[in-house]
């Protein structure tokens, strides 16, 4: 039998927070084993528990979520983080993922979709709420206008295989592996093995993080 997935939840909302530990509550595949209100706390509570997921808001008591997200990463490497939140900014998207959220949310999701959003992203896909696909496209082409930063690493492209690129390419495209390794004609084991090697090479976290790198780069 296999062990239910450990949250941390995180929001400043006492009464929002509750409510959300009290619905997941009612699903035996997740295990709420901690929560936090602030980003301090959850930076604390992250570092001890070590949770497969992080359920996080993006307002939080002087500090935005999204800015605590690399403190979050750095306690527990291996937790995938998934905004919740009620902010449909498209720049409130579009920094989140770029600082490595598996995903990214509204607070009006139903308990059952958020479930599947927490198995798909333990999985490694990428999940946004589907009002904001509109906007996640246009943050990705906003991005694709903006030079990279002058930090960046000049070769990290070519360090890819041509096969690598190909499939970053598709990733640009918010495909799946199973969507990538059909236009390709491999095996979706073979998808998974590239996918691992461009992150690995590009030193990003997550296949959100390669589409906005491929699209800031023009790699379409």
């Amino acid at each position: 039998m296999n062990m239910p997935l450990r949250l941390l939840v995180v929001d400043d909302h006492t009464l929002f927070r509750r409510g959300l530990i009290a619905l997941l509550s009612q699903y035996a595949q997740v295990s709420v084993v901690g929560e936090a209100g602030d980003a301090g706390e959850a930076q604390r509570r992250a570092a001890e528990l070590q949770p497969d997921v992080i359920l996080l808001d993006n307002h939080l008591p002087g500090v935005r979520g999204v800015d605590a997200l690399p403190g979050l990463r750095e306690a527990a490497p291996a937790a995938r983080v998934l905004m919740l939140t009620v902010s449909e900014d498209e720049h409130d998207l579009a920094d989140a993922l770029r600082a490595g959220a598996q995903g990214y949310l509204l607070k009006t999701i139903e308990g059952d979709a958020l479930l599947q959003a927490i198995e798909r992203c333990v999985g490694g896909e990428p999940v946004v709420s589907p009002e904001l696909t509109g906007k996640l496209v246009s943050a990705l082409r906003g991005a694709a206008t903006t030079p990279p930063a002058q930090d960046d690493p000049p070769d990290a492209l070519t360090g890819l295989s041509p096969r690598e690129r190909e499939t970053l390419r598709h990733l640009a495209r918010g495909e799946s592996n199973k969507e990538i390794a059909r236009a390709l004609d491999i095996a979706e084991t073979t998808v998974k093995i590239h996918v691992q090697n461009i992150l690995r090479k590009l030193s990003l976290t997550s296949r959100v993080q390669a589409a906005v790198y491929a699209s800031e780069r023009g790699v379409a």
